[in-house]
């Protein structure tokens, strides 16, 4: 089993920045990819960025250029440091967290962008 935690959310201004933090616990030695998805209201969860053990990354490309995931050297956490932050960024963001058996998710945290 899995757990994960997430912190970091918040309200920003429009063009500030925000950075996101995800642990995991109980089994992180099953843990190979972990990542961020979000989900604003009426909308799918959609990807956000996702990093595996090894350092490949992955990102959407509306957010290409201007977020950053990152993995802890003990790779069972992950950040993802968001700038120039709009109001589309604002969701539920979700920490993500892949094994064999199974993937598993945060509780999620919200993100608000005002203008």
């Amino acid at each position: 089993q899995v757990q994960l935690v997430e912190s970091g959310g918040g309200l920003v201004q429009a063009g500030g920045s925000l950075r996101l933090s995800c642990a995991a616990s109980g089994s992180t030695f099953s843990i190979n990819p972990m990542g961020w998805y979000r989900q604003a209201p009426g909308q799918q969860r959609e990807l956000v960025a996702t990093i595996t053990r090894g350092g490949n990354t992955n990102y959407a490309d509306s957010v290409k250029g201007r977020f950053t995931i990152s993995r802890g050297n003990a790779k069972n956490t992950v950040y993802l440091q968001m700038n120039s932050l709009n109001s589309e960024d604002t969701a539920v963001y979700y920490c993500y967290a892949g094994t064999y058996v199974r993937n598993y998710w945060g509780q999620g945290t919200q993100v608000t962008v005002s203008s």
